[in-house]
């Protein structure tokens, strides 16, 4: 099979004063097309910083980061901004939403810096909205929205440029857990019809029972990388 991404050596360490932490120490897996995949480990495992090196959000210490046959440890900050823009969605536990943005420009936001045509964007903003369960909330701006409703508009905003894969960091610490089992049920629908790739990091037990595919992190390291009998 030929992977989303692929990990390969991958070492990320840090300078604390005299002391080097190996935030990521000789991490090597694969992410398939289709994965509905968790990162899992306690706080300051690694895991968020693994997120952030296949995001290019970060800058490798040694190894590769292959994105659809791409060295992402290769390319300069222009080429990377182009990659982030067109192949990775993102879904943060803040949300990060623009919050003078009603639902439907933070969702389309990323399709106009594509420059996709006005036309075509409105069309796939709307359903992608509507895939998402925010059918008539598209002109309120986050701070009229629960936190359920504003990481579904971070939802449709990650998915809607049909990336490669939708890289989601604790995308439910910030709702409780009545809302986290209601965007899991979205996530997992949007994986099952429509083919999305996710991968998580997280540390929440309601993703990890999820989760179709279960990969420990611990000091840096993967400890086990489990796929669930279905």
């Amino acid at each position: 099979m030929n992977p989303i991404v692929e990990l390969r050596d991958l070492h990320k360490h840090y300078q604390q004063g005299e002391l080097e932490v190996k935030a990521v120490d000789n991490v090597s897996l694969a992410i398939e097309k289709g994965d509905f995949a968790a990162l899992c480990g306690p706080s300051g495992s690694g895991k968020t910083s693994i997120l952030n090196l296949i995001g290019g959000l970060d800058s490798v210490t040694s190894g590769k980061v292959i994105l659809e046959g791409t060295d992402l440890s290769a390319l300069k900050n222009g080429e990377l901004a182009e990659i982030r823009k067109n192949r990775i969605g993102f879904v943060f536990q803040a949300y990060n939403l623009i919050p003078v943005m009603t639902a439907y420009e933070n969702a389309a936001f990323v399709l106009d810096l594509q420059g996709v045509d006005p036309a075509v964007s409105r069309a796939q903003v709307m359903k992608t909205l509507a895939d998402v369960g925010l059918t008539g909330l598209e002109d309120r701006r986050p701070d009229q929205m629960s936190g359920g409703q504003q990481q579904r508009v971070a939802i449709a905003r990650a998915i809607v440029t049909q990336p490669a894969i939708v890289l989601a960091d604790e995308p439910t610490a910030n709702v409780d857990s009545k809302t986290a089992e209601s965007l899991l049920d979205l996530m997992e629908t949007l994986n099952r019809e429509q083919g999305v790739t996710f991968l998580f990091s997280t540390h929440d037990q309601h993703v990890m029972d999820r989760a179709k595919r279960i990969i420990h992190i611990l000091d840096g390291q993967v400890e086990s990388d489990e796929l669930k009998a279905v």
